[in-house]
């Protein structure tokens, strides 16, 4: 009997304690020297994974295969996944009394370093970098049409920024979006529906909101500043645009190039007609003089090949401040012009 009523007592006392006890477990306030220890560890693990994560990288955009696609998703996940902890863990520290700017700003880098966020769901972020690397690597190995013959996507984009024939650039433009860009919809949609479900356990309305987020600003006064500066270049745009349709009108004729209505996309001498300084020869006002200079002319007369290009981007990097890599020697450990064979 007396063992009877020790263990109600017991269960009572219990009962009685559990709510000081959950009061107890809560989480004490973080504290600005937590925030700096926890900057200074994520700095060292991304410092060490960032190396080896574009040691893949580079292989795989390289030497695009299913094994090199498998190996790249795979290290992905890990830097996606460790890329949501941080996020998450940084968010911890918003508000923290007594933080210091640096760390304030590395907190809200580490908040807004994903490109792409997956939830933490089980298996969604290896779903999200298997699907972002098979999309990278149907790009890379991609190829449109010209003249009949197979051409990749590095080649169509040269051979639009100076071929005049309607013809050719309307096979070029419909080849590559039908051969390679319609086929990615279904991936490119589910990688949008995952990345949106990662930016909203990150606290934002979705990814375009996390995107506008990284500009010491609100996504609200991101999109308002950009609605403003739109509408002063707006007017400007619109004279270019109507200039610019009349000038291939005038080139092509109305067969190829209404006078009224969108410019055709193909003839703009750009993959996605996103800049047309490919077509100033044809749309410049008469007596407009020089067209200007040729940047890669200038460099092959300067004695430069691809290596001395890499060489003189690492002296750039190194005049900032940053360490300086190893120097490539030949292919050892870089590839500064494209392959010719496997």
């Amino acid at each position: 009997m007396k063992s009877f009523i020790s263990l109600g007592v017991l269960a009572v006392a219990l009962a009685a304690a559990s709510p000081a006890c959950a009061q107890s477990a809560a989480p004490a306030p973080a504290t600005a020297a937590q925030a700096d220890a926890f900057v200074a560890a994520s700095e060292k693990e991304l410092a060490d994974f960032s190396v080896f994560g574009n040691q893949v990288a580079w292989i795989n955009n390289t030497y695009i295969t299913d094994d090199t696609d498998a190996v790249n998703a795979r290290v992905g996940t890990q830097g996606t996944e460790m890329g949501v902890r941080m996020a998450t863990g940084a968010a911890r520290f918003v508000g923290t009394p007594g933080l210091s700017p640096d760390t304030t700003r590395k907190l809200n880098l580490l908040r807004n370093q994903l490109t792409l966020a997956a939830p933490q769901t089980p298996g969604a972020a290896a779903e999200l970098n298997t699907i972002t690397t098979r999309l990278q690597s149907a790009y890379g190995k991609g190829k449109g049409m010209l003249k009949g013959q197979p051409i990749n996507g590095s080649d169509i984009e040269a051979a639009m920024g100076t071929d005049r024939t309607p013809a050719e650039l309307q096979e070029m433009w419909t080849s590559w979006h039908t051969q390679v860009g319609a086929p990615m919809r279904n991936d490119y949609a589910r990688m949008v529906e995952i990345a949106n479900q990662g930016a909203k356990e990150l606290g934002y309305a979705d990814t375009g909101a996390m995107w506008r987020s990284g500009y010491d600003m609100t996504p609200e006064q991101f999109a308002a500043l950009t609605d403003r500066l739109w509408g002063e270049v707006k007017p400007l745009y619109d004279q270019l645009h109507c200039y610019t349709r009349a000038k291939l009108n005038q080139k092509y004729g109305d067969g190829v190039q209404k006078p009224t209505g969108p410019i055709r996309a193909d003839l703009l001498g750009n993959m996605w007609a996103q800049e047309w300084g490919n077509i100033y020869d044809l749309v410049a006002p008469p007596g407009a003089g020089d067209l200007g200079y040729d940047t890669g002319a200038l460099l092959v007369a300067k004695g430069y090949d691809p290596l001395k290009m890499v060489h003189a981007g690492v002296n750039f990097y190194s005049s900032l401040g940053y360490a300086e890599p190893p120097r490539p020697s030949g292919s050892a450990r870089s590839l500064p012009s494209r392959a010719t064979a496997m």
